[in-house]
């Protein structure tokens, strides 16, 4: 069985690695997906949503929201940022994280092994 809990938070960004050159600061409105998977235990969860949330909002969010993301991790593309969810929840039993930067772009990792980025 699968769990899922969404989060959004604010934060400003710029890519810095482009064939052009940097693009200039910009914000969005981030959502951030992470999906558990387990059995379902005796107390009828997978894993507590309360729970999930605490974890979540102190890990990730208290480090992201309002936050310039280049001062979190370089060159912050959705898909670094999914890799980087990643690592700060790899003890929970995580099926994928999935960040949107915004409606429609997205980046989905399920924790395979990921080439050095360069």
């Amino acid at each position: 069985m699968r769990i899922t809990r969404e989060f959004t938070f604010e934060a400003a960004h710029h890519l810095t690695r482009l064939p052009g050159g940097p693009e200039p600061n910009h914000g969005h409105t981030w959502k951030l997906a992470v999906t558990l998977e387990g059995p379902v235990r005796p107390d009828g969860m997978v894993y507590d949503f309360v729970r999930l949330g605490e974890i979540v909002r102190r890990r990730i969010l208290k480090l992201v929201d309002h936050r310039d993301l280049n001062r979190v991790l370089p060159n912050p593309s959705a898909e670094r940022v999914a890799l980087w969810c990643w690592s700060k929840l790899k003890d929970l039993p995580l099926a994928e994280i999935t960040v949107h930067e915004c409606q429609g772009c997205f980046a989905t990792y399920r924790g395979e092994p990921e080439p050095e980025a360069r």
